[in-house]
């Protein structure tokens, strides 16, 4: 058959078509035979259930038609899941073509074997796998490569047993620079799947990595730079060695090449010194050229390109100084590349650009694209922040711009000539009258929030302050709640500045805040200022109207940490998203997890190989353990995996339900609210009971605020089945997971709030209502936290007794410390020993630790005859200090 009209069997087939496909796999005649599986393969690919035809189609694999062998073979990777037991039937086959004379078919079965996630497959392929590693074709060995990082994930003790890994090391020294490429892609996948530094880079394994940069594809290239890139050198001589003969890959056609290599010098640059300078300026000059090269790309890899940029110009500002020319956007630039190289630009900007710059931003605000305009002018504001001595010229520009009485433009200035005052205070004043002929055309709330600000901040200089709040005023309770916070701050500054005039204006604001509105951040700022108003005008001066800190310049706003392990990351997604890897790549921990539509990246690792073909694999059968980050590991754990692979499946732990919002809230619904963990997963359980809803309550939404310990919900969806009629209770189940984005700091020395405020929505109603509920500490214990007693007492001597936590408990239900420690470990909290002391006194030891990393070592003393309890604890992370505190003390009192 013709294979360039495949398309053929995608079309609608008819009815009985099972059949006479079964009729078409068995037939004598080649060429039926193969496209009966061209078929199969087709309704598979559509997403129609062909399992039913899977003895039939494993008949065919019995061919030397390499062709249909693939096909079978594809077939079954994807059935193999459900129909274990057939899978095991081509074992044969298998196994008979593993040793076949042609290397296609050698290479295709251990391939089609290692992606085949059966366990007793995995039995069956050692010894074929083994004899490809060695095998005399190169192809077959590239193959077997990946096929050993594939087998990791599925028995990473057998890898090990079997010595495939130390088979991979010997492939580093390879003859053919494809096996070498592939098998430190193996070694690598191998290495971030376990944890383990399984590379092993040595002095000799370097120089053999180094000459095959020169040989291998260009995705073979890709993997030995990001290798390299892992490597600590020894000293400065070895790093700049290694930088010559990485920097010729910077004039590679392919982008991904370049970025590797620019990532590898940039992190041995760090490595070098203050004391190299000379060498580091003449690599500053080479890295330039390349950078600027891949802004002669098509849209899609410019923005890849940009948003690297962004980070180097933010380590490195010195590399592009001199070249904030190449950034100035094109008519025809996407908009998304437009928008950021807006944001390169402001990096870039110096006194010795700046009115290069100004030309080319005032140009952008007459563009037709409002985004774009809108950018271009905040971006003139950010200009005059970062630069003082340029700021007033920045100023005149946005005066222009303010004359063209453009609506978005005049909203825009507004909103960053207010950052302009913040940042250069009793300066600029002088154009508020220019702003306030202007307020007729704001009319959205961050542009109007600001002029507010703006009249308050200065209701001594403008004469009618007092009218044009009045103004907003008469639309106050339609206005949004950013607006309505600063009107009534405006509105108090410009009483306190000028009493007599403004008395009724700041009664009326006060009773809408307070009494009219339903915001509680509304409200309780009302209240405050009532309350400081009424009792002493004169400290609500020195709080209303203070000083205020002068805002900095946040054009390099990331982390130092952040940026230096984003820089390490560079060429990869992170560099794109600007977040560390973890935070957005889920990894599956414990079998017969899903991986959370993360790609297995193995299936990347013989990208642009002619002969291989991909699959999607939903499950990771390996454990894999995330909790490699130290301190407050937040990044998007899953605060329900088991981070170490095993789990506590003797009891489930008690949960203790609370009424958290009542009917009159809620609109006729009592909801009672509890925190624990089920397997691992951390578990929000609602009980609902309908007071006097007559609307059955059937589907919520809901949303956590930012809280202590980062938790936010897998799914807003709640759904209630049966819907819960008036007269009846329902529950439901929410799984959390802990998310650096929802973590909400506490103050330096305040203990960690154990509130998380909760917003649901009922779907049914439209109505929104607000709850907080305590979260017990014990719900979040790693079932990972067992220490052994010399790391125990190790941590324990390491730990500042200042940052011990006492307290005593009394009238406690039990005293038996054998059932104390196995309710204990239901909450996965540890014993580590149990002592006698003086008077008859036992002393026992626990230790627990948070899926977010946090460590507590705990010291309970009893008494014989007493039933009481002094409860000692250690951590480094004090400010959670208390809450385990409480989870300690609670769960004795169970």
């Amino acid at each position: 058959s013709d294979s360039g009209h495949d398309s053929r069997f995608f079309t609608t087939q008819k009815k009985g078509e099972m059949h006479e496909l079964r009729l078409e796999l068995h037939s004598t005649d080649r060429n039926t035979k193969v496209d009966a599986v061209k078929k199969v393969i087709a309704s598979m690919t559509v997403g129609k259930d062909v399992s039913m035809l899977f003895t039939d189609v494993l008949n065919c694999v019995q061919t030397g038609n390499i062709e249909l062998k693939k096909l079978v073979y594809l077939y079954l990777i994807n059935y193999s899941k459900s129909q274990p037991e057939l899978t095991l039937l081509a074992v044969n086959t298998f196994v008979k073509d593993a040793s076949d004379p042609n290397p296609l078919i050698r290479a295709l079965a251990v391939r089609t074997m290692g992606c085949i996630r059966v366990d007793r497959i995995t039995e069956y392929l050692c010894d074929p796998l083994s004899r490809a590693l060695r095998d005399e074709d190169p192809y077959v060995r590239k193959t077997a490569a990946v096929c050993v990082a594939k087998l990791y994930d599925i028995a990473p003790a057998l890898v090990q047993e079997r010595g495939f890994l130390e088979i991979l090391h010997d492939l580093i020294s390879d003859s053919n620079p494809s096996v070498v490429a592939n098998g430190v892609a193996a070694l690598s996948e191998i290495a971030e799947t376990s944890g383990k530094d399984v590379m092993k880079i040595s002095a000799s394994v370097l120089q053999k990595l180094l000459a095959a940069l020169n040989e291998c594809t260009e995705w073979g290239q890709v993997f030995i730079l990001d290798s390299l890139a892992k490597y600590t050198p020894a000293d400065a001589r070895e790093a700049e060695g290694i930088i010559e003969r990485v920097t010729p890959r910077l004039q590679h056609a392919n982008s991904a090449v370049v970025m590797s290599a620019v990532k590898v010098i940039l992190s041995y640059m760090e490595l070098m010194g203050s004391a190299n300078s000379d060498t580091i300026r003449n690599l500053t000059r080479k890295l330039a050229p390349p950078l600027v090269t891949l802004l002669n790309s098509e849209p899609e890899i410019q923005y890849v390109a940009l948003r690297n940029i962004n980070l180097i110009v933010q380590k490195r500002p010195g590399i592009l100084e001199n070249e904030i020319k190449v950034f100035f956007c094109k008519y025809n630039d996407p908009i998304y590349v437009k928008m950021e190289k807006l944001e390169i630009i402001i990096k870039l900007v110096s006194e010795k650009n700046i009115d290069q710059v100004l030309l080319e931003l005032k140009e952008y605000a007459t563009e037709v694209d409002v985004d774009f305009v809108r950018k271009s002018v905040s971006a003139i504001g950010r200009c005059a922040v970062k630069l003082e001595r340029a700021a007033e010229r920045c100023i005149g520009v946005l005066l222009e711009l303010i004359q063209t009485k453009v609506n978005y433009v005049v909203q825009e200035s507004v909103i960053v000539i207010k950052d302009i005052f913040r940042r250069y205070p009793n300066r600029y004043e002088s154009i508020i009258a220019t702003l306030c002929d202007n307020l007729d055309t704001l009319d959205e709330p961050q542009a109007k929030a600001s002029m507010v600000w703006i009249i308050g901040e200065y209701a001594e200089r403008i004469d009618n302050a007092d009218e044009l709040l009045d103004n907003f005023l008469e639309t106050f309770e339609e206005e949004d709640p950013s607006v309505q916070l600063q009107l009534l701050t405006a509105t108090v500054k410009c009483f306190l500045k000028n009493p007599e005039d403004t008395q009724d204006m700041v009664q009326r604001v006060l009773d809408l805040a307070t009494e009219e509105s339903d915001n509680p951040d509304l409200r309780d700022r009302g209240f405050i200022y009532w309350r400081l108003l009424s009792t002493d005008p004169e400290a609500a001066k020195l709080v209303v109207l203070g000083d205020k800190p002068v805002i900095e310049d946040d054009t390099f706003k990331l982390e130092p940490n952040l940026l230096n392990t984003l820089i390490g990351q560079i060429a990869t997604l992170s560099s794109i998203y600007h977040k560390p890897p973890e935070a957005f790549v889920v990894r599956a921990s414990g079998r017969g997890v899903m991986n959370l539509g993360v790609a297995d990246s193995s299936d990347v690792i013989e990208e642009g190989d002619e002969e291989d073909y991909e699959e999607d694999e939903d499950e990771n059968d390996d454990p894999v353990d995330l909790l490699d980050m130290g301190g407050m590991g937040l990044d998007a754990i899953p605060a329900g995996s088991d981070l170490f692979g095993s789990s506590n499946p003797q009891s489930e732990q008690e949960i203790r339900m609370v009424k958290a919002c009542t009917a009159e809230k809620s609109g006729g619904i009592d909801i009672y609210a509890g925190f624990r963990q089920v397997n691992g997963t951390v578990l929000m359980e609602l009980e609902f009971s309908n007071i006097s809803s007559t609307t059955p309550l059937s589907s919520l939404a809901i949303q956590l605020n930012k809280n202590a310990f980062g938790l936010s919900p897998v799914n807003q969806q709640i759904v209630c089945n049966p819907p819960v009629e008036i007269g009846l209770n329902g529950k439901a189940t929410v799984q959390l997971v802990a998310n650096r984005s929802m973590l909400s700091p506490s103050a330096a020395g305040q203990p960690a709030s154990p509130q998380i405020q909760i917003a649901v929505k009922n779907m049914a109603t439209s109505q929104v209502f607000y709850f907080a509920a305590i979260f017990n500490l014990d719900a979040l214990c790693s079932s990972g936290g067992q220490l052994d007693r010399a790391t125990f007492i190790e941590t324990w001597k390491n730990i500042d007794d200042g940052n011990e936590l006492i307290s005593t408990i009394s009238d406690l239900p039990s005293t038996d410390i054998d059932a104390i420690q196995a309710k204990f470990e239901i909450y996965n909290i540890f014993f580590i020993a149990r002592r006698q002391a003086m008077e008859g006194q036992e002393v026992v030891y626990f230790s627990m630790k948070t899926l977010t990393g946090m460590d507590f070592l705990v010291e309970l003393t009893f008494k014989v005859g007493i039933n009481a309890c002094k409860i000692c604890i250690k951590t480094e992370s004090t400010s959670y200090g208390q809450l385990a505190k409480a989870a300690i003390e609670n769960l004795l009192r169970l």
